[in-house]
C-alpha cells in the first residue's frame, strides 16, 4: 500500500532510517473501504436528523394551540423519528451480530 505524506529521517547519521507515517493512505480504493469511512459520517446525520425531526415535533406540538390536525402531526412526527432510530439502531446492531456469528472482521472492526 502506498503511503502519501510519510516522512523519512536521519537522525545522528547512522545507518537507521526511521519512517513517520501521518495514517494518511491515500482514497479508498475498494467499495468496504468507502462504507468503512463513510458509517461514522452516515450514523453522525442520522442522529442530527433524529434531533431536528424531534424539536420540530416539539414545536408543531407545542404550537397548536389545541388544533387537533396539528396535535396529530406533531405526534406522527414525533413517532416517525423515533422509528426510524430505532431502524437505524437496529440495524446496525443485526449487522454486528452477523459479522461476530460468521467472523468477517472488517464488520466487527467497523467503529
Amino acid at each position: 500500500m502506498e503511503h502519501i505524506f510519510a516522512q523519512t529521517l536521519k537522525i545522528g547519521g547512522g545507518d537507521q532510517t526511521y519512517t513517520i507515517d501521518s495514517g494518511f493512505t491515500g482514497l479508498p480504493t475498494t467499495i468496504s473501504e468507502i462504507v468503512k469511512k463513510a458509517f461514522p459520517f452516515i450514523f453522525a446525520l442520522a442522529g442530527v436528523g433524529l434531533l431536528l425531526m424531534i424539536i420540530a415535533a416539539g414545536f408543531t406540538l407545542m404550537t397548536s394551540a389545541g388544533d387537533a390536525k396539528k396535535m396529530e402531526s406533531g405526534k406522527n412526527r414525533l413517532t416517525f423519528a423515533i422509528v426510524g432510530f430505532l431502524v437505524i439502531f437496529t440495524a446496525f446492531w443485526v449487522v454486528q451480530l452477523f459479522g461476530i456469528m460468521f467472523g468477517v472482521e472488517p464488520i466487527q472492526k467497523l467503529f
